[in-house]
């Protein structure tokens, strides 16, 4: 075999650490000397070893298309564009050029850029001899202000430049053009040249336009025949023996220029722009700083107060898909957190999804108060999205679920004489409707049971005790009704049967969370309570990365490199890298998925001895542009800033003014500020939240909705 050497090379490289190379040496050699015979076989599938060569073959090709827009334009431009024109034709390269590069080239290449400009006499002679001749006004337009233009009538005198008439007008030229200009476009020779500059020029054509290349991006031929006054047909066959030499590059590089016109450029000016927009590729690909992040999470999550708010039941029907299976406070549900993403949010829209069975909500524990924590789903995917059931508490809860395990929806009343007929039966008296009430919502924090609308819910957290306090309802909270209390209104009934299958449940965890984040981090998961945390959820995503589905890279600094995302979001999350000019202010919980705050981000440094902020139940924060700039405690008394700047705390106490006009917060009243009295001093935050319309009182600034 003469190939055995190339053969047994091979697969010490590629199988090092797989078999014992010994063994394998040996089993080759025995071949190599017809001691062990070879033969060919063909097989169904193929060997271990092929089938991996296969897949990465099938993934490499089939899903390269689904890179980063960055990542695929700098990846073309590292190749070799000479070689690729060889083998295809003509250079395309209008997608892969940056437009802000072109113009800051051709800025250079003209002069016309600022630190290019001429600032003196010997400026201007070298201006005119890398550009040719100009006029003077493109003389003024390539000085430093204040240059004075009558040096121009010295050069003359010592026969520096002369006057020369150009098919553009009366220009200047420097001296050492003139038989240049002479020879290729027959302009007369200024009187008092001497003769030394006269001699005959062998290729004056191939000199004038190769010096309009090497000073201009991407042009046509006919702009160089206009400029030269030269015929369309000259300029193309000099720049076509140019091109044979090497010296300029035919194809499409300008994005705006028609897809029909040939365009031409130099070729090292083609290698400038080329390497300057890598460069730009190479930094928009770098990793994003944080507040980046917070700020894509927003647009992504599609907070009413960006680009892209949804509206109407359907938009409510979108937010409850991002938002499937993730707790939030009962309180905070509907005024803060639907609320911040459909702009016309009406509770009735949720009643009208839940009463038709599109929608579902279940509990996933209580909180300190009338509180608890809510998540919301889709009926056709709630199997894989609803929380773990929890353990039954008492006698009294399990006679409620006996009741209901029949299936169908009870009015508490229904309800109320079913458990009574099976505590008789048991020999227990039957429980009074505020005993019953209290053990059918501690099956509701536990995840059994749920109700076709959120009526008793908003019952239940209007009661004054709740981590979120809104507007009072305009009805008289606490009646008494002759079907129940008003916390049992509804029909109850068993959540639905969860997915025990628990690859199918991490499968569907892991679609969830880059359809909710885009840009899945460690921290994100941690935020959520995933079962299994984040190792569980990684070696999901890690699958979906080797099949292509999303990416894993180091898109935003400071969160390590297990950082997951489609490709979509990840040039989305690019965009939102500047900042516009006017401040985008937003208040949120604390809890809400997008605020990225305590979860894929850590919660900025606070001065010694102050208080910590957290995700916790009754908690806003206000961002602007991404930054954290308020944190509103539980209760509303105590503020935690991190910016003194008028032109970040004005729009951010707008915001948290906003939401207790709009009945989100309820009264709020402001006593503290980083552990300091707000009354008795004059502070820019004082002056921020009273611009707001916060007013002071003798326990703070207070502001009603």
């Amino acid at each position: 075999y003469p190939a055995f050497p190339i053969l047994l090379e091979t697969v010490r490289e590629c199988l090092n650490d797989v078999y014992d190379l010994p063994g394998l040496t040996t089993l080759l050699r025995r071949i190599e000397s017809r001691e062990i015979s070879v033969a060919e076989v063909e097989t169904v599938q193929p060997s271990p070893y092929a089938r991996t060569l296969l897949f990465g073959y099938v993934a490499q090709y089939l899903y390269e298309g689904d890179s980063p827009i960055a990542e695929r334009r700098a990846a073309a431009l590292t190749l070799d564009q000479g070689l690729l024109a060889e083998l295809l034709g003509r250079a395309e390269l209008r997608e892969l050029l940056d437009p802000a590069v072109l113009d800051e080239v051709e800025a250079e290449l003209q002069r016309t850029a600022p630190d290019r400009r001429a600032r003196d006499a010997e400026g201007v002679v070298d201006l005119l001899r890398l550009l040719g001749p100009l006029t003077t006004a493109e003389i003024a337009a390539r000085a430093v202000d204040g240059l004075d233009l009558e040096l121009l009538d010295g050069l003359s005198s010592a026969r520096r430049v002369v006057p020369v008439r150009m098919p553009y007008g009366e220009a200047w030229a420097v001296v050492e053009d003139v038989a240049r200009l002479r020879d290729g476009l027959g302009v007369p020779v200024p009187p008092g040249v001497p003769a030394a500059f006269t001699e005959p020029v062998d290729d004056p054509l191939t000199d004038l336009i190769g010096r309009y290349a090497r000073t201009h991006g991407p042009f046509l031929v006919g702009e160089v025949a206009a400029r030269l006054g030269l015929g369309v047909a000259v300029v193309r066959h000099t720049l076509q023996r140019l091109e044979g030499q090497g010296r300029v590059v035919s194809g499409e590089f300008r994005p705006t220029a028609s897809s029909d016109s040939l365009e031409w450029c130099d070729a090292e000016v083609l290698r400038r722009l080329r390497r300057r927009s890598l460069a730009r590729l190479r930094q928009e690909i770098e990793p994003v700083p944080p507040a980046t992040l917070a700020r894509f999470a927003l647009s992504w999550q599609r907070i009413s107060t960006t680009k892209g708010a949804l509206r109407g039941i359907d938009g409510v029907v979108a937010a409850v898909e991002q938002l499937a299976g993730v707790p939030v406070p009962a309180s905070a549900l509907e005024a803060l957190v639907l609320g911040a993403r459909v702009r016309d949010f009406e509770p009735a829209y949720l009643d009208e999804l839940t009463a038709t069975g599109e929608v579902v909500w279940a509990g996933h524990g209580a909180l300190a108060g009338a509180d608890g924590w809510v998540s919301l789903h889709l009926a056709d995917q709630a199997a894989l999205t609803l929380p773990e059931p929890g353990p039954v508490d008492g006698p009294l809860e399990q006679r409620i679920l006996d009741a209901l395990a029949p299936g169908g929806a009870w009015f508490f009343r229904q309800l109320s004489d079913q458990v009574a007929v099976a505590s008789r039966a048991a020999g227990d008296d039957p429980p009074d409707d505020a005993t019953l009430s209290a053990a059918l919502w501690s099956l509701v924090w536990a995840g059994h049971v749920t109700n076709d609308t959120l009526t008793p819910l908003r019952a239940l957290t209007r009661n004054g005790s709740a981590t979120h306090r809104s507007r009072a309802s305009a009805g008289r909270p606490g009646r008494v009704s002759r079907t129940g209390p008003p916390e049992t209104a509804g029909r109850w009934s068993l959540l639905p049967a969860v997915d025990a299958d628990p690859t199918r449940r991490a499968h569907a965890t892991a679609e969830r969370l880059l359809d909710r984040h885009g840009v899945v981090t460690r921290g994100a998961v941690t935020s959520e309570g995933v079962a299994g945390g984040f190792a569980a959820v990684y070696r999901v995503l890690t699958a979906f990365e080797d099949s292509g589905r999303c990416r894993r890279g180091y898109f935003v600094e400071g969160l390590g490199a297990a950082q997951f995302a489609t490709p979509g979001a990840v040039d989305r999350l690019r965009t939102h890298t500047a900042v516009g000019d006017k401040p985008v202010a937003v208040a949120l919980a604390a809890t809400d998925p997008a605020n990225s705050y305590g979860a894929a981000l850590p919660w900025p440094e606070t001065g010694e001895g102050g208080h910590r902020p957290g995700r916790k139940a009754g908690a806003i924060v206000v961002l602007v542009d991404g930054e954290l700039v308020l944190y509103v405690e539980r209760g509303g008394r105590t503020l935690l800033t991190w910016s003194e700047a008028p032109d970040q705390l004005t729009p951010a106490a707008e915001a948290l003014s906003t939401a207790v006009r709009r009945g989100n917060l309820g009264r709020l009243t402001v006593e503290k500020a980083d552990g300091a009295p707000l009354l008795g001093s004059s502070t820019p935050l004082r002056e921020a939240l009273g611009a707001a319309g916060f007013v002071a009182t003798p326990r703070g600034l207070r502001l009603r909705s």
